[in-house]
């Protein structure tokens, strides 16, 4: 296999010298502008980094070729918290992670102590990210790369800030945020060890009266179902705690009265109480006045909330089955002191009305999902279910009082704020998983002050966004309705912390423009930084002015460039840059950054940019596995680029990765789908190489026909699927699909010495170069054309070419191959003769009949025999045509709709004279002499009467 590794290096090598990926605008091409999120450089590019960039660079060399001037830039992300929550760990001597840094990512021994500085750290990955993004072979113009803590970034960073804050997109405000207690900071997604996609979620608390004094405050998404509480669940083993919170008394858990006052709220721990000192008390309900009992719920997560939890077991899946356990383990009470009595005398309380349940929802729907206990996992999908169907369509019973008769999902927020008009409820926040800062400090909310945070919540800004959407195409399909719930639920973020590496916030001393905020336009300054770069243009010349001239148009042309101490000519040049490339054809990246990054971006483009600058498609794909399991270095399944390039080379890295899905399926990296693919590229090469060296024959017959319109037909399908970004079907058909055509042409053919097989590899080579460049570079310099292939141009499907008739004859002759086996196979014959008998005329009308009706929807039976009744060549054989056209009915209605049409193009098939044409072939296939009757032949040689069964596309076979 080193041999490919050296076309590999060979060919990177020949790129760079003739620096063909060196973009600049050309007015005689059209544009093409592809972009990957930058990766954070706190640890080395790994295989899910090489998945996305990967359909990235496909889809760019497939533009390229199509006669796009394309560009495609690289960043390096070292904002935030990340790299110095890294560097930190090795400043400490954390062992384990030390470990990993030298085992799993390969660092040498003599740089590790300098990963105590930070900006090492980055340096170093960031080195090491730019030769393995060259060895893969990625298609960069590297003149316009940066990392996100250059002067002149921040620079364009400021001037984001700065025009978002004069549009009032980011105001000052209090919100929740997850908060670091270590870091002083909001924490972003991306600062985050654990967590990713955690967001603060709002809880109601209802105060339920212990005594007159002391409130019982539980947390709940679902205050409208005080009416149907039966109980109180406390955990008896966890600490609580009687606090003053505000003015009153309330009796939580230890963590929550610590949660709170990181909330706004002034809370005084008076004195601490085990749970199980509060069994078996009553309770007051605020709303109905009821006297309800506490019982002991071993499963309440005191880190969760308050640590109380009310119970509704009529329409609480897990309420109900707690309460079923105690009812059929009463001596769990007995420590408690609790009559079992008690507990059978809870019946649980109906209040929702909901179609397709009864009275009782939570019970039906534990018993319909055969839902065992508490612990069974069934219960949590029992729980998702209800609630939602109970949110959208429940409707409140007369025991709701005033709120009686209306739909929940519209009279919760109203029923929320008369509660707390009445002083019986109240609101936290917490989280519903934890999150863990990059720093290792578990994370909290925090209710902050005078924060500044982007105002997503702006309902204009949320419009512009969805418009923008609207406009836009996004791969898949199925990804548009996650946007667009994105957008609906994004509320004020945090866009500042005050620890990590970052842009300082232009009128904020103290504070950094967080990880996922400052990552949102910079496709604009990649057009525009390799003249900033060029002309050595300093930071402090850099001004808003700049930027606005260039990105907007705003300003005189004269006196900026005069400030920025550059030529007019160079200032247009630098916005007609700009301008060429704006807006993004394609951004793509991993479905994970949906709901943060990815949502962003489209929100600041048309914040900052005019509405023929906003981008024009996202591509999303699923999260990269390896060997089944989520890829994480504490799993000790984590997979540098770096290692698997060296293993088994670029060329077989890609496709392995982009055989594994498309959409938004998580792709599984394995060691063994590697190797083979690496295997068949070796084999491919070889294979091509015996074509290119035995080219001699100029031959142009019927399998010459039949490939070349097999040819046109892949053409067709991967220009079709790559279009549409679905990289795994294309790379399939590119190199699968096209090597069984070949395959298929050598076998029936019997030589490799087809000049138009030569011509047919040129072809075929151009669709597989956006996969596997380097190979195929290769074999084009040994046909010794012209030029890179990289930039010749892409296949177009030559209609004078297609052979619709070839292609049937050829799958005709394939069928009767399979179907001989498959008897073969069955009947453990060693065949002398094989007799195949094809379908006569009067069958070929009838199917032909059923194929045309049913293109005009389902076939019916009883119309089609009406009008084949009239047909007078059919008479004589009415008696048979009923049974015929049922069963030809059925098959037809199972044929992909393409290939119905297909069959009628073609129309009546000469059968017997396409098996005729490939005797020779069958005969020596099976080594039996082969002979072809036509159904109606009266001198036919079928002593099993097999002809009767012939169909249309399925000769009749005999054997002997």
């Amino acid at each position: 296999m080193d041999f490919l590794k050296q076309i590999e290096e060979k060919w990177q090598r020949s790129w760079e010298t003739a620096r063909i990926f060196e973009a600049d605008p050309d007015k005689n091409k059209p544009k093409f502008f592809v972009t990957f999120p930058y990766a954070y450089m706190n640890g080395p590019l790994h295989a899910g980094h090489a998945f996305t960039a990967s359909r990235v660079d496909a889809y760019a060399r497939f533009k390229r070729m199509q006669g796009y001037n394309v560009l495609f830039p690289w960043a390096w992300h070292w904002t935030g918290q990340p790299l110095v929550g890294a560097s930190e760990r090795v400043a400490k001597g954390d062992k384990e992670f030390i470990r990993s840094l030298r085992e799993i990512d390969g660092v040498p021994e003599e740089e590790l102590n300098k990963f105590v500085d930070p900006l090492y750290m980055a340096a170093y990955y960031t080195n090491e990210g730019r030769l393995v993004t060259k060895r893969m072979g990625f298609s960069v113009d590297w003149r316009r790369e940066f990392n996100t803590v250059m002067p002149t970034y921040q620079k364009f960073i400021e001037w984001q800030y700065t025009n978002l804050r004069a549009l009032g997109y980011v105001t000052k405000g209090t919100h929740p945020v997850v908060w670091c207690t270590k870091c002083k900071s909001p924490t972003g997604d991306h600062d985050r060890q654990v967590g990713e996609g955690v967001t603060p979620e709002e809880y109601t608390i209802i105060k339920f009266k212990l005594d007159k004094e002391t409130v019982l405050p539980a947390a709940t998404f679902r205050p409208e179902t005080i009416y149907g509480v039966t109980n109180i669940w406390i955990n008896p083993d966890a600490e609580y705690v009687e606090a003053k919170v505000d003015d009153e008394k309330w009796i939580m858990s230890e963590q929550a009265a610590e949660k709170l006052k990181e909330q706004g709220r002034t809370v005084k721990v008076q004195r601490h109480v085990k749970g199980r000192v509060l069994i078996g008390k009553s309770f007051e309900n605020p709303e109905t006045g009821g006297k309800l009992s506490i019982l002991p719920g071993w499963f309440v997560d005191p880190a969760q909330a308050t640590g109380v939890v009310y119970s509704v077991p009529a329409h609480a899946p897990y309420d109900w089955l707690a309460l079923k356990d105690l009812k059929e383990k009463p001596k769990r009470l007995e420590e408690f002191g609790i009559d079992p009595a008690t507990i059978e005398a809870i019946k649980p309380i109906s209040l929702i009305k909901i179609e397709g349940y009864g009275d009782y929802p939570a019970i039906e729907i534990t018993e319909r999902l055969g839902v065992k206990d508490q612990s069974d996992p069934k219960a949590d999908e029992a729980t998702k279910e209800l609630y939602k169907k109970e949110f959208h369509n429940g409707v409140l019973k007369e025991n709701c009082r005033k709120y009686s008769g209306q739909l929940v999902r519209n009279v919760k927020e109203i029923l929320i704020s008369d509660f707390k008009t009445r002083g019986i409820a109240d609101t936290m926040y917490d989280l519903p998983q934890s999150v863990v800062c990059r720093c290792m400090t578990p994370c909290i909310v925090k209710v902050l002050q005078d924060q500044w945070f982007l105002n997503y919540s702006d309902l204009e800004w949320k419009d512009k966004t969805k418009k923008a959407l609207g406009k836009m195409r996004i791969y898949p399909e199925t990804a548009r309705p996650w946007f667009i719930t994105v957008i609906e639920w994004l509320r004020e973020w945090a866009c500042a912390r005050t620890t990590g590496f970052g842009t300082p916030l232009p009128w904020g001393q103290g504070w950094i423009i967080e990880t996922l905020s400052d990552s949102t336009i910079y496709m604009a300054f990649y057009t525009i930084n390799k003249h900033i770069k060029q002309c050595n243009i300093k930071p402090e010349k850099l001004t808003k002015e700049f930027f606005d001239y260039v990105f907007t148009g705003k300003g005189n042309a004269k006196e900026t460039a005069s400030k920025t101490e550059m030529s007019v000519k160079k200032l247009e040049e630098i916005r007609e840059e700009f301008q060429y490339w704006y807006p993004v054809d394609l951004r793509v990246s991993a479905k994970e950054l949906v709901p943060n990054h990815l949502t962003f971006y489209v929100f600041h483009h048309t914040a900052l940019f005019s509405p023929n600058q906003w981008p024009k498609a996202i591509g999303v794909n699923g999260m990269l596995m390896t060997e089944g399991k989520q890829m994480h270095k504490s799993k000790g399944n984590f997979v540098p680029m770096k290692k698997i390039i060296g293993e088994y080379g670029a060329d077989a890295v890609r496709c392995a990765l982009l055989m594994g899905a498309e959409g938004m399926d998580d792709p599984d990296w394995r060691s063994e789908n590697a190797r083979d693919i690496q295997s068949k590229i070796e084999s491919f090469y070889n294979y091509a190489k015996i074509i290119i060296d035995n080219a001699k024959s100029s031959e142009a017959g019927h399998l010459e026909k039949w490939l070349m319109s097999m040819l046109q037909r892949r053409i067709s399908e991967v220009t079709g699927n790559l279009e549409e970004l679905k990289t795994r079907t294309a790379l399939e058909i590119a190199l699968f699909e096209v090597w069984n055509d070949f395959r298929w042409y050598i076998q029936r053919k019997g030589s490799m010495e087809s000049k138009m097989l030569l011509e047919a590899l040129k072809a075929w080579l151009k669709l597989l170069a956006p996969f596997a460049p380097h190979v195929c570079e290769e074999l084009w310099s040994q046909i010794r054309e012209k030029g890179f292939i990289t930039l010749a141009p892409w296949p177009q499907p030559r209609t004078g070419q297609e052979d619709r008739l070839a292609e049937e004859q050829e799958a005709l002759v394939k069928e009767v191959v399979e179907d001989t086996l498959n008897v073969l196979k069955a009947t453990k014959i060693v065949p002398k003769k094989i007799c195949y008998y094809t379908a006569s005329q009067w069958k070929w009308k009838v199917y032909l009949s059923v194929l045309e009706k049913s293109m005009r929807g389902e076939a019916k039976i009883s119309e089609l025999m009406r009008e084949l009744a009239a047909d007078k060549d059919l008479k004589e054989h009415l008696g048979e045509i009923a049974k015929f056209a049922t069963r030809i009915a059925k098959d037809v209605k199972g044929l992909p709709e393409e290939k119905r049409k297909e069959l009628l193009r073609v129309g009546m098939m000469n059968e017997k004279t396409a098996i005729i044409d490939a005797l020779g072939f069958l005969s020596e296939r099976f080594k039996a002499q082969i002979i072809v009757y036509d159904e109606e032949d009266e001198q036919r040689y079928d002593p099993r009467q097999r002809a009767t069964i012939a169909m249309p596309c399925r000769p009749a076979i005999y054997i002997e």
